[in-house]
């Protein structure tokens, strides 16, 4: 058996990995937020807390994780319903239309928040 070493293909158990990695940080992410709020935090130690180096750091790999996360699950559905059993002979055309206009969305989102992040 050929083991490709050097490939920009990823194999079930890499996207599996990067899917469990992913919600961690997320997880993490959103429950740092959720006891800040639950704190009652006010405007100024809010603004105080998104200036500082470290929760732009957090934010931004917390947003990598967010794309990389839905980029796997969008891609498993597509394929798995966007077929051309599916949808008929405009299957071919349908799923790749799909995804380049899901991935256009995610690059202009990810652009979008670090751009809000360090502005």
């Amino acid at each position: 058996m050929v083991t490709r070493v050097t490939s920009f293909r990823r194999n079930g158990l890499s996207d599996w990995l990067i899917q469990r990695v992913s919600s961690l940080i997320l997880l993490a992410y959103f429950l740092f937020i959720g006891v800040q709020i639950a704190n009652g935090i006010d405007y100024t130690s809010w603004r105080a807390l998104h200036d500082s180096t470290a929760m732009k750091v957090f934010t931004l790999l917390a947003i990598g994780a967010y794309v990389a996360h839905a980029w796997i699950g969008l891609w498993t559905v597509f394929t798995d319903y966007l077929t051309e059993y599916m949808l008929g002979s405009i299957g071919k055309v349908v799923r790749p239309v799909v995804q380049i206009v899901v991935v256009l969305a995610l690059v202009v989102y990810a652009i979008w928040v670090i751009q809000v992040i360090w502005s």
